[in-house]
């Protein structure tokens, strides 16, 4: 004879098997049991269990969240002044990279004509450290000035001019 611990699972499962029957679909508790006895219990030592490298584990991360660009992108910002020297880092900051376009904020105007003129050097070095960021182009932009216009009434007029830079 059988124990008691084996009937109630005989019949709930015949009871489920007859009402799939007269209402033509699985219900989900029977689906899950199904799926429960299809699995099997893993064992201490199978090819499943084996201890797995954290560095593994987030490479696997990486690639499934498709951040390997975004982790590209913030190592050329923080390795700026390897690309473009001590000196001209200190004067300019990458700020964006969208669609291949690199925007680099400078401190004057000076220094964005300055880093226009070693825009191919530059671009190259990108290109050579960071091929998977396919930079096309970089943009390099003084500062922003700050606005001369103050209450609701402004008088156009040929504003500071270059003052800032």
């Amino acid at each position: 004879m059988q124990s008691n611990e084996e009937q109630p699972d005989i019949a709930v499962e015949f009871y489920q098997k007859m009402k799939a029957a007269v209402t033509g679909r699985i219900s989900r508790d029977a689906k899950r049991m199904a799926e429960k006895a299809a699995q099997k219990a893993s064992k201490p030592f199978s090819k499943g269990r084996d201890p797995v490298r954290a560095a593994d584990s987030i490479d696997d991360l990486m690639k499934a969240f498709h951040w390997e660009g975004q982790l590209a992108e913030t190592e050329l910002f923080s390795s700026w002044a390897k690309i473009v020297g001590e000196t001209n880092a200190a004067n300019s900051k990458p700020e964006t990279l969208v669609n291949g376009l690199l925007t680099v904020r400078c401190k004057s105007t000076a220094w964005a004509t300055q880093l226009r003129l070693m825009q191919n050097d530059i671009l190259g070095r990108i290109n050579q450290t960071y091929p998977q960021l396919e930079v096309t182009s970089i943009k390099f932009t003084g500062p922003d000035a700050p606005s001369w216009k103050k209450g609701f009434y402004s008088v156009p007029g040929r504003g500071p001019r270059d003052t800032y830079g």
